[in-house]
């Protein structure tokens, strides 16, 4: 029920990390991926990963802050599969967080979430197909972490945004879920978490354990899917039970 043939598949976000990761399981999956993010460049490397693999990738660029952008993105063929990805993190103390570095969090994080996801689904409604569309959140949107606090307004907003268009467009055939990684191993953390802090964190979490890229796929896949067809307005968590850990 996993399998992608014939489906259209925009992942935002696609340069690198997560977003890179995605594209390759939906490729794998059958689907037809759109890899969309602002650097054209690491563009042409997630292409050249997944077209390896066997699978089809078209690069588009994409800025998530400019509604001209997500509607260009946006303006052919309707999608299937939206994995709006594209996203940044900005840590520092609340009390000394510039107004600049706020709004640029929020409109990228939540406020691009929003413009993709709107553009996608007009697509949808416009052509009268259904589609999946997976906003990816964070358990820092459920259960905050210190001098994050841009970031986890974000992401809990993606959550509650989540909800709110799954009750919209439901009737339209149109799932919209999030996703909630906990701490994921990838390329950019890997030297934190090699350090003693990042040691630390890690026996915080109850399976003593960094995520995997790979542990994501199976709840990517049930979202994206028809395994999930009766699955909208949900909330998946997948961090190795750091949310029910102890306070």
């Amino acid at each position: 029920m996993t399998d992608l043939t014939g489906r259209r598949a925009l992942v935002t976000g696609a340069s690198s990390g997560l977003g890179r990761h995605f594209a390759q399981v939906l490729a794998a999956a059958g689907a037809e991926v759109t890899v969309a993010a602002r650097r054209t460049d690491a563009l042409a490397e997630t292409v050249a990963l997944v077209t390896a693999q066997g699978g089809r990738a078209l690069p588009v660029a994409l800025d998530v802050t400019s509604p001209e952008s997500v509607a260009a993105a946006c303006a052919g063929a309707p999608f299937d599969i939206v994995i709006n990805n594209a996203g940044i993190a900005l840590d520092g103390p609340a009390l000394k967080m510039p107004d600049a570095d706020w709004s640029r969090v929020i409109d990228t994080d939540l406020s691009g979430v929003f413009r993709v996801a709107q553009a996608a689904a007009a697509r949808m409604v416009a052509e009268k197909v259904g589609g999946s569309i997976v906003n990816v959140a964070s358990i820092v949107g459920l259960r905050v972490a210190g001098n994050l606090s841009a970031y986890a307004a974000a992401k809990a907003g993606v959550i509650q945004l989540s909800k709110a268009l799954a009750l919209e467009w439901a009737r339209n055939g149109i799932r919209v879920n999030a996703l909630c990684p906990g701490y994921i191993e990838t390329p950019l953390n890997a030297e934190f978490f090699a350090s003693e802090p990042g040691q630390a964190l890690i026996r915080r979490i109850p399976q003593r354990r960094l995520g995997q890229m790979r542990d994501l796929d199976g709840p990517l896949l049930l979202l994206a899917s028809e395994a999930g067809a009766y699955m909208t307005g949900s909330v998946i968590a997948v961090d190795g039970g750091h949310l029910v850990s102890s306070l």
